[in-house]
């Protein structure tokens, strides 16, 4: 039996514009401080595992081993949508578990301020020309959001938090409004979120439209940070100091799913059955159950994400997401407090950061170290991540002791 896992130490950085840095100088930011609140050095680390999706062929982990140590130790560059940083903590995960190192370093980073509407795979939609060019593969088949579409996410979430109205009764576009409102208000409490502006309901649903029914303010924000996290054997824990012992989480559960096939998903993208699926394994693997969970920090890249991810990560009965809503408690005083952080829409999406950024969230108020937003008590938390194409990361994380 494998031994558990443990984040030893973790850090993500101010997400926002950083015209003065590049990806390169993001990453170290967030490595060094992680290793630094493990009260570790790179000389102990066994692994590095280094997310980057935008320019992944540029080798980041070699890159950012050139800042903070080069050891001579194996990197795994990872680039798996917007699971990329999920993907790349799983990968120091599974060295750890399969008895090859005691440590490992995980790292997400991605600059994506300024980068407009992302593609359906993680690019920018569109070709250098006025008008779009089908070519390769994806110009043989349809398209990844639909028979009529607009080959951007706004337009593949739109269709996703619609197909869960018509399905279900209550689900109306002031109520995607509302969970934009929840995360907004909650991000002023986050002084590392990317935007800290409570908006009301009005200004939310007055904004521009990209992709009914998400206006402005519900659509994740691309900007530019990165997180990472330092990982250790229990072994290996046992024999540190009580202090580190104290702080360090338990990840109960590290999972990763893709799309079993589906007729419907080859035109568009199912985000419903892989997050379910993910977090089914997660439950079973932790030996918990959603009524567990103190706080849930999920992939809001879009109001209708967060909805449909109520019902995807069982939080609610199935078809149920707009009832758990209306009941208060996915909100920060609620009974099951969902995206404390201000979610993607509020604390931003630099893609291949979010993973860990979630997971980050989730630790912090798991040690009690969260702030003025911290919940209360929390023993047992869950941080999720899905990225188009498709790939989903499910972390259950416990706190010591």
């Amino acid at each position: 039996m494998s031994e558990d896992v443990w984040i030893l130490g973790i850090h993500m950085t101010k997400f926002g514009k950083h015209p003065d840095k590049d990806a390169v100088d993001l990453a170290a930011e967030a490595a060094r401080a992680a290793l630094a609140d493990g009260g570790v050095t790179m000389r102990d680390m066994g692994i590095l595992a280094a997310g980057n999706l935008m320019n992944a062929a540029a080798g980041i982990g070699q890159m950012l081993q050139k800042q903070i140590g080069q050891t001579g130790i194996p990197v795994y560059n990872v680039a798996n949508a917007c699971a990329t940083g999920a993907t790349a903590l799983r990968t120091a995960v599974m060295a750890i578990k399969a008895g090859e190192v005691d440590y490992g370093l995980a790292v997400g980073v991605e600059k994506l301020a300024g980068a407009g509407l992302l593609g359906a795979g993680g690019r920018t939609g569109g070709s250098e020309g006025k008008h779009y060019e089908p070519s390769g593969r994806y110009g043989a088949i349809a398209g990844t959001d639909g028979r009529i579409g607009t080959a951007t996410m706004p337009g593949t979430f739109a269709q996703v938090g619609m197909e869960y109205g018509h399905k279900y009764e209550g689900v109306s576009f002031e109520l995607f409004a509302r969970i934009s409102e929840k995360n907004h208000a909650h991000s002023t409490l986050n002084p590392l979120a990317a935007y800290t502006k409570k908006m009301t309901l009005d200004e939310i649903m007055s904004d521009v439209m990209i992709a009914y029914p998400n206006t402005r303010p519900m659509c994740s924000a691309n900007c530019d940070g990165a997180a990472a996290a330092v990982v250790v054997s229990d072994s290996k824990l046992k024999t540190l100091s009580l202090e580190q012992r104290r702080r360090a989480v338990k990840i109960s559960a590290s999972v990763l799913t893709t799309d079993p096939w589906e007729e419907a998903c080859q035109v568009l993208p199912d985000v419903n059955t892989l997050t379910r699926n993910a977090a089914r394994q997660a439950y079973e693997a932790a030996g918990v159950g959603p009524d567990d969970l103190d706080l849930v920090e999920l992939h809001d890249c879009f109001a209708t994400a967060e909805l449909v991810h109520y019902d995807n990560l069982m939080l609610c009965e199935e078809g149920g997401a707009a009832d758990f809503f209306n009941s208060g408690a996915p909100w920060r005083d609620g009974s099951k407090p969902v995206n404390v952080s201000g979610g993607l829409q509020s604390k931003g999406h630099p893609i291949s950061a979010t993973g860990i950024a979630n997971v980050w969230e989730v630790a912090t108020h798991l040690r009690g170290e969260a702030g003025e937003r911290q919940i209360e008590g929390a023993q047992v938390g869950l941080a999720h991540v899905i990225g188009l194409g498709s790939a989903c990361g499910v972390h259950i994380l416990e706190k010591a002791g």
